[in-house]
């Protein structure tokens, strides 16, 4: 009998699953419409109609986006981090004045904050699915390619990468050889992690 963290991974295409794509992309498509036309500002009313547009907008596209998936591909907690990762970031996008500033100037610090913990959890619910399709094609040890520890674990990396990425761009300090060294340094603590995971 195969344990939960071996149940292969399947996706349920339904009626329902096409009807949540196709709204998923209008929500979004209306959400960043607004973003970019629709002239949002912080100045307005948090309740004003044009915000709470853009909040339904933004919640609908992500839920629509990351709730299929999640029930498809029986990913607990897909859900919750998508949603907080990308109303955070569109909020963030539209509604809080960008940082003039350095990371570690005090005005500045809730702003990238913000803007940091948005793109982990973004980073990380948006590649896992990419990364559970890839390694059942990549792993040949069934185990490794049907473990959803390693699938939650190496979305962290990711969104842990991206979000180091954009607080080293808040520190000024982001180059191309500091983004290798990243990169790297994440690529060897992950095949550690899975060189302990076959001794065991």
């Amino acid at each position: 009998m195969q344990s939960d963290k071996t149940k292969p991974f399947t996706i349920h295409h339904s009626p329902f699953t096409i009807l949540a794509a196709a709204a998923a992309g209008l929500c979004w498509s209306g959400a960043l419409a607004l973003l970019i036309f629709g002239g949002l500002s912080a100045a307005e009313p948090p309740l004003a109609p044009q915000r709470l547009l853009y909040y339904g907008l933004t919640l609908g596209a992500a839920l629509l986006t990351f709730a299929p998936i999640e029930r498809g591909l029986d990913m607990p907690g897909l859900t919750v981090e998508g949603v907080v990762g990308a109303s955070l970031l569109l909020y963030g996008l539209a509604f809080v004045p960008p940082p003039t500033e350095w990371l570690l100037s005090p005005p500045d610090m809730p702003v990238y904050a913000l803007l940091i913990g948005a793109l982990f959890l973004c980073g990380a619910a948006t590649s896992r699915p990419f990364i559970a399709a890839v390694g059942r094609r990549i792993y040949k040890e069934r185990v490794h390619a049907l473990d959803r520890r390693r699938v939650r674990r190496q979305s962290y990396e990711v969104g842990l990468l991206v979000a180091t990425l954009a607080a080293l761009a808040g520190l000024r300090v982001l180059t191309w050889v500091s983004v290798l060294l990243l990169a790297l340094a994440v690529t060897v603590a992950e095949l550690l992690f899975l060189a302990r995971f076959e001794a065991k």
